[in-house]
């Protein structure tokens, strides 16, 4: 049995796909009716009549089984020539049928049928040609370009699809790519900033075990404590990687700001938070970009630069946010595009916005500038 045109579909498009079978079983019943009236023929309700209705009952199910319908139109043709004075076509009372079948995989049985047909066609129509050459070549010719035409349709039609498909299939794979980008920005920034503070208090812990013991175990607490948070933030992200992008835990905003600072804080590098304007305001996408930025720009400070203070400064204004982190570390070292910086240049860039990272005299600038405006709540 031959596949349907549409497997996967959603509610209103099935919707949409029985309207129109509904549409051509009318045009189909009627187009035959018109047909058989305009060569000459009776109307009858035992003949044509019952004719048309069962081949516009047919199209009914033609998604579905679209080789049964073919062959039984055609066998209706077949059974109402017999019966009947009708001498018109043989293809055009089954256009849709043809169309139909010629859209699935077996568009060779379709040839292969129609070709038959056409044959047959010929052998009805012989006794013509003693009395018109013209008249039985223009009749075949026209029957054969029909068919050409409603196969040539049907697996037109059948590629446009395919093609839809494949490109909603690409679409699908970009979007879980981009989702496997983020998570693993996310992955790193959680990694490597809670790994540099609590590197930082361990070896505060190890140089006063011995002299110092409860700030040894103050310092072994605050790492527990960023340590139990970053399980947190990593158990979040791996029920996105199970559950889908769909079904995302809320990420850290600027709420947690706050929090982030006052880590640093512990870890022994003097930070001040300076915010201006209102941080209410700013949607969701960049909030959690300001937070990744300041998160990754500290855990360099940290770990890299050897700096005692940094000064972190948020200007919220109604279209733009600017983000800027100055330390007083060593600002010749050489600068390498790690994958914390190119995370957080990916994030900016994403949201239109614009990241600079650069030495300057007696420490060293992370800068950005994200807009606000057209950005996902």
């Amino acid at each position: 049995m031959a596949e349907p045109l549409s497997q996967r579909v959603s509610i209103p498009v099935r919707h949409f796909d029985r309207i129109i079978d509904v549409a051509l079983a009318t045009l189909t019943v009627v187009g035959v009716i018109t047909g058989v009236a305009a060569a000459e023929v009776r109307i009858t309700w035992t003949g044509t009549i019952p004719f048309a209705l069962f081949l516009g009952a047919l199209l009914l199910v033609r998604r579905r089984w679209p080789m049964t319908v073919l062959l039984l139109s055609i066998a209706a043709i077949f059974i109402y020539r017999l019966t009947s004075d009708f001498e018109g076509g043989w293809i055009w009372p089954l256009s849709v049928a043809y169309f139909t079948a010629a859209a699935t995989p077996r568009v060779r049985w379709v040839v292969a049928i129609g070709a038959a047909q056409l044959i047959y066609s010929a052998v009805d129509f012989w006794p013509v040609l003693n009395r018109s050459i013209g008249r039985f070549i223009v009749h075949l010719a026209g029957e054969a370009l029909l068919l050409a035409v409603l196969i040539a349709a049907g697996v037109a039609y059948a590629v446009l699809l395919r093609w839809r498909e494949r490109l909603r299939e690409a679409d699908g794979r970009a979007r879980v790519a981009e989702e496997r980008l983020r998570v693993s920005r996310e992955v790193h920034d959680i990694v490597a900033h809670t790994l540099a503070v609590v590197g930082v208090h361990l070896n505060v812990a190890a140089d006063t075990l011995e002299e110092a013991p409860d700030e040894a175990a103050e310092a072994l607490r605050l790492a527990q404590n960023i340590r139990n948070r970053a399980m947190a933030d990593l158990a979040s992200l791996i029920s996105v990687l199970r559950e889908g992008p769909d079904d995302n835990a809320p990420q850290p905003g600027l709420a947690s700001l706050h929090e982030l600072v006052a880590d640093a804080r512990a870890a022994g590098l003097d930070v001040v938070l300076d915010e201006h304007g209102d941080p209410s305001a700013v949607p969701a996408a960049p909030a959690v970009a300001i937070y990744r930025i300041v998160q990754e720009a500290l855990t360099n400070t940290l770990r890299h630069s050897g700096a005692t203070k940094a000064e972190v400064t948020i200007d919220y204004r109604p279209r733009s946010i600017t983000v800027e982190i100055v330390d007083d570390g060593r600002g010749d070292h050489d600068v390498a595009e790690g994958y914390g910086l190119a995370g957080m240049r990916e994030r900016v860039s994403a949201l239109g916005g614009v990241l600079t990272a650069e030495p300057t005299s007696g420490g060293f600038t992370v800068k950005a500038d994200i807009p606000v405006a057209g950005s996902p709540a």
